[in-house]
């Protein structure tokens, strides 16, 4: 976000930062006793000229021919901040703070050279602030700050009333985005937060904000989210330009799903950052992580309640695990071949033959996936319907991992559920009696 401080010209509250000898249109008064004298007359109407002159680019001549002409005079102090006028208003805000600095070298506490040394600071700095210009930015701001309290000259107490707020909060902002050049992200973070409570709508601090929360260690991701979300959508007095606030969305849109590893409650972030300025004390997103591992500990607690109330599902899953794995024959060699295994449940998928078979095939995992075939020497009596339910305990003897296949060598006496009884003889067949022999 480089977007220009909506403070830097507070000329329009109650025409403040130009004072009030700057701004006149009188003329000088002339010159008495222990007052500020002219070399001449010359010099009397080109000054008086420059105070007439509305067009800074004009003014500004007619200054350098000052300073050409008259390089010494009384009115030094009121020719630098004349220069420091056109400056801000030429926008040229190197010169302005260059200026500035020649005034506060004679006087450190003036105020309109401390503001616009503080409210030009992110111009003044460009893209590679050097360690000077945030200090000096710094120095000035916190000089400002400490005499906050005393109106401007030329400005009332009541004046000062209503404009004291945004100068102030600018403060604050200013040596925020120093200490964030600097990456103490402690100390922006703690002027940022000075900065919103003075004017909680500042889509440009919020960015800031933030910043300054994701690049803390750990980073603060949910609050960061937050203001960030809060940029993107605050659009009223204070938010960013509709461009500024696309950045913010496309940029809070991609670190949301980053972070929460789904779109899922975005919708909800920006509903809850457009319509307050600061998120709840305990505002909290979750991270993919541990959405993950809630899911995970969800699936934990369902497979123990199964393993309690189906023990032989997990058993018969955990076998499978075994079984497929890259050494699958060798724990069915070692562990399962020609032993007995504990009870196993399934549904029955076919018989072989349909009545009276030898062998049944079964769905143990999920009721409809035959992956376990029963053998019997002698056949089962009748049948029964796919479907049913049964259990057993047999002995392993052969596997296949692909597709899934354990066959097992089975007493009938231990098969259990199976109902069946012979099959109905033929229609039309008569029983044999003693009479038809």
């Amino acid at each position: 976000m480089n977007q220009p401080s909506k403070y830097l010209c507070l000329a329009a509250v109650v025409g403040l930062l130009v004072p009030a000898w700057v701004a006149a249109q009188d003329k000088p008064a002339p010159a008495q006793a222990a007052q500020p004298q002219y070399k001449d007359p010359a010099e009397y109407t080109l000054y008086d000229s420059i105070l007439k002159d509305t067009n800074p680019k004009t003014r500004l001549d007619k200054l350098q021919e000052w300073q050409t002409k008259y390089a010494s005079t009384d009115f030094e102090k009121q020719r630098k901040a004349l220069f420091l006028d056109t400056y801000v208003k030429l926008n040229q805000p190197k010169e302005a703070v260059a200026e500035a600095k020649r005034i506060l070298a004679d006087d450190p506490k003036d105020f309109w050279s401390l503001y616009y040394t503080m409210s030009l600071t992110r111009a003044v700095a460009g893209d590679k602030p050097t360690p000077d210009v945030l200090d000096q930015g710094e120095k000035a701001t916190t000089t400002l700050l400490a005499n906050i309290d005393s109106p401007p000259p030329g400005v009332t107490a009541d004046q000062w009333k209503g404009a004291r707020a945004p100068v102030e909060a600018l403060g604050h902002t200013t040596l925020g985005w120093v200490a964030m050049q600097r990456k103490t992200w402690d100390a922006a973070e703690g002027e940022f937060q000075k900065s919103l409570q003075l004017d909680p709508n500042n889509g440009e601090v919020d960015f800031f904000m933030g910043t300054v929360d994701a690049s803390q260690k750990p980073p603060k991701m949910s609050v960061a989210l937050f203001y960030f979300a809060r940029a993107a959508t605050y659009d009223g007095t204070g938010g960013l330009a509709p461009a500024g606030r696309q950045q913010a969305m496309n940029y809070v849109q991609r670190a949301y799903k980053g972070y929460h590893g789904s779109d899922e409650g975005f919708n909800d972030l920006l509903a809850a950052a457009k319509a307050q300025a600061t998120p709840a004390p305990d505002y909290r997103i979750r991270t993919a992580g541990e959405i993950a591992t809630a899911k995970q500990e969800e699936l934990q607690k369902k497979e123990d309640a199964e393993a309690a109330s189906h023990p032989e599902l997990v058993l018969w899953k955990n076998i499978k695990t075994q079984l497929t794995a890259p050494d699958g024959a060798t724990y069915f060699n070692s562990s399962m071949k020609d032993a007995l295994l504990p009870t196993l449940k399934g549904k029955v998928v076919k018989l072989d033959p349909e009545v009276k078979p030898k062998i049944v095939v079964l769905a143990l995992e999920d009721g409809t996936t035959a992956d376990a075939t029963l053998k019997f020497e002698m056949p089962l009596a009748g049948k029964v319907e796919p479907g049913t339910e049964l259990s057993f305990e047999g002995v392993p003897a052969s596997y296949t991992a692909s597709p899934y296949m354990v066959v097992f060598n089975v007493e009938p006496e231990k098969l259990h559920g199976w109902t069946g009884k012979n099959a109905p003889r033929p229609a039309g067949a008569r029983k044999k009696t003693s009479a038809s022999n």
